[in-house]
């Protein structure tokens, strides 16, 4: 018998192959999102949070979840053959930019997906992305036709750093005199702390000061570097002439 409650992968913005962390960071972002006590003015809220809290509860759970794969898979193979002139699923690939201070705590987001071959011509797709995400990862999005949308995460340009990678790079003036001494210095981090940077003593202008593990999150953990190049803040002194 084929299945017609919603599918409780698709519900978090997940595949198949995802992991437990996966599933609970994915609920634990969109529950957030979608609480009623946050949506009053949504009716939907409530039963978007209540298909939210039954897919955590059945792929949280081990054997509830192996028990709801053989379903699906009994469903797909019970299932009519398709006939030849039946359009097979698309898989499409897209990239998305996020905020900074995203690949570290999360988000929700939504993906508007432009298919040429739809009457709609787009669809829009809910993805939950966990915190200590790294640039660069993709995200497979089930689709309503059967197929999926492959979503790869980008750093978002931003005034004060710039990403290569999971390194970052930022610049940081300080006096002549302080660069001959050298010195600490604290600056405002990606994460909003505060961090240590350490100034050789005489560090030249356009120099590279390298912090270890307080850049970006990488793909197979721990953090990338910041790259702090330091510049000349000089002093302008204006000189009152007697007389003018």
């Amino acid at each position: 018998m084929q299945r017609t409650e919603p599918n409780h992968y698709a519900t978090l913005g997940l595949d198949r192959r995802c992991t437990l962390a996966q599933i609970r960071a994915a609920y634990r972002v969109l529950a957030k999102q979608h609480h009623p006590d946050l949506n009053p003015q949504a009716p939907a809220a409530m039963q978007r949070t209540q298909a939210l809290n039954a897919a955590h509860e059945i792929l949280s759970d081990p054997e509830q979840r192996l028990a709801y794969d053989r379903e699906l898979d009994d469903a797909k193979n019970s299932s009519p053959p398709l006939r030849r002139a039946t359009k097979s699923p698309a898989n499409l690939s897209q990239e998305t930019f996020l905020r900074i201070e995203d690949f570290f705590r999360g988000t929700a987001l939504k993906v508007r997906v432009n298919d040429p071959t739809l009457a709609a011509g787009s669809e829009i797709y809910e993805l939950a992305i966990p915190p200590n995400t790294a640039p660069g990862t993709r995200f497979r999005v089930p689709r309503t036709d059967g197929g999926f949308v492959q979503v790869r995460v980008k750093v978002q340009p931003g005034f004060r750093f710039k990403a290569r990678g999971s390194d970052l790079r930022c610049d940081l003036k300080i006096k002549p005199e302080h660069a001959a001494q050298g010195g600490i210095e604290m600056i405002p981090g990606p994460t909003g702390a505060r961090v240590r940077v350490a100034i050789p003593r005489g560090v030249g202008r356009n120099e590279i000061v390298r912090v270890a593990g307080e850049g970006l999150p990488k793909p197979r953990g721990g953090r990338g570097d910041l790259l702090v190049r330091i510049t000349y803040r000089v002093e302008v002194r204006v000189t009152r002439v007697a007389g003018r």
